[in-house]
């Protein structure tokens, strides 16, 4: 038996002024994603997934003396595969209340744009915490990926940094470098990127929790995304960062600046401006084509601005990063994910 959640008479009423036309809603839902505007999305090799080769070992060279010869060598390869995942949602309104509204358009909009922020949410909380392993459906983010600081357990628990913290009162700072050849998004081959909405009319029939059908106008929401660190030495993680009074709220914090310049210096490649490190020995280094960033939540991004006026620090600074004021430290934007937390639990 088919049911479904649809606005009554009583949500009409709260959206409608005394003149019967529709109120302007405050979204008090909303957030601000930063990270959501930075990924760049290629095409996967897959329909429901991608998968990759990484060099796992190369010739080292070997000295000769005359009428002595060298031996053969190769180099080694790996190829790993990543998932991707489908969110999708159905928005209906029954087609009698969308006409007592006065203005269908108006009332659908005012829901379906509820429906857009929600996905938008979802689609981020995934990126920094989606785990298939606990739930299928998902994609892994980039917490199953950069997960332990020992590297007993995972080469790239190297590029993953303890920040002290213990208990579950934690957050991370991500630097992510973003391109084709490093970590980027993911869309299914053969279709396009992005969050597809399409407005089915009242050709989708409803159903009252008696199976009972009814008109209404239905929106049809879907998004296959996915995403994939190809060279994780690109990603940096500082985890448990403590926010209680025992750590960034507290006389003995963690330097955050101090911890800035240790992330500079993971990934292979950056500006000059920013590790001095700006080429390697791979013909192929996919430098200069990387976009850095940093990823923080709002309590953590408050603690730089007190940390810097403090200390009076001069690598925090106001800058134009792709049409947009942000601030930047040694050339690298540093931008707020709502959906990062402060209640992690630490990374061993």
């Amino acid at each position: 038996m088919a049911t479904g959640q649809w606005p009554t008479l009583l949500d009409l009423t709260s959206r409608t002024d005394g003149m019967g036309k529709q109120r302007r809603i405050a979204e008090l839902m909303s957030q601000y994603n930063g990270i959501l505007q930075d990924m760049p999305y290629f095409e996967a090799s897959e329909m429901t997934g991608h998968e990759f080769a990484y060099r796992t070992s190369i010739p080292m060279g070997a000295w000769r003396q005359i009428n002595a010869g060298t031996p053969y060598g190769k180099s080694t390869t790996g190829k790993a595969r990543v998932g991707l995942g489908q969110q999708a949602r159905w928005s209906q309104v029954d087609r009698t209340l969308a006409e007592r509204s006065g203005d269908v358009q108006r009332f659908r909009y005012n829901e379906d744009v509820a429906f857009l922020e929600g996905m938008s949410q979802t689609f981020a909380a995934t990126l920094m915490y989606g785990n298939s392993a606990s739930t299928p459906a998902e994609f892994n983010g980039f917490s199953s990926f950069y997960n332990t600081s020992n590297t007993a357990n995972a080469l790239n628990a190297s590029n993953v940094i303890d920040g002290g913290g213990v208990g579950s009162s934690n957050a991370s700072i991500w630097l992510l470098c973003w391109g084709e050849m490093t970590i980027k998004g993911l869309f299914p081959r053969g279709s396009q990127a992005g969050l597809k909405q399409e407005d089915r009319g009242d050709s989708v029939p409803a159903y009252d929790a008696l199976g009972n059908p009814f008109m209404a106008y239905t929106t049809y929401f879907e998004q296959t995304a996915g995403m994939v660190p190809e060279d994780w030495r690109y990603g940096v993680r500082v985890a448990n960062v403590d926010v209680t009074a025992a750590g960034l709220a507290g006389p003995s914090g963690l330097d955050l600046f101090a911890t800035f310049a240790q992330m500079l210096l993971y990934p292979p490649t950056l500006s000059a401006e920013a590790s001095g490190v700006t080429e390697t020995d791979a013909p192929d280094e996919p430098a200069p084509g990387i976009r850095p960033a940093m990823y923080v939540n709002r309590t953590v991004r408050h603690w730089m601005d007190v940390q810097g006026m403090r200390d009076r620090n001069v690598l925090l600074s106001l800058t134009d990063s792709a049409g947009r004021v942000v601030d930047v430290i040694r050339g690298i934007p540093v931008r707020v994910v709502d959906q990062l937390l402060t209640t992690e639990a630490q990374v061993v």
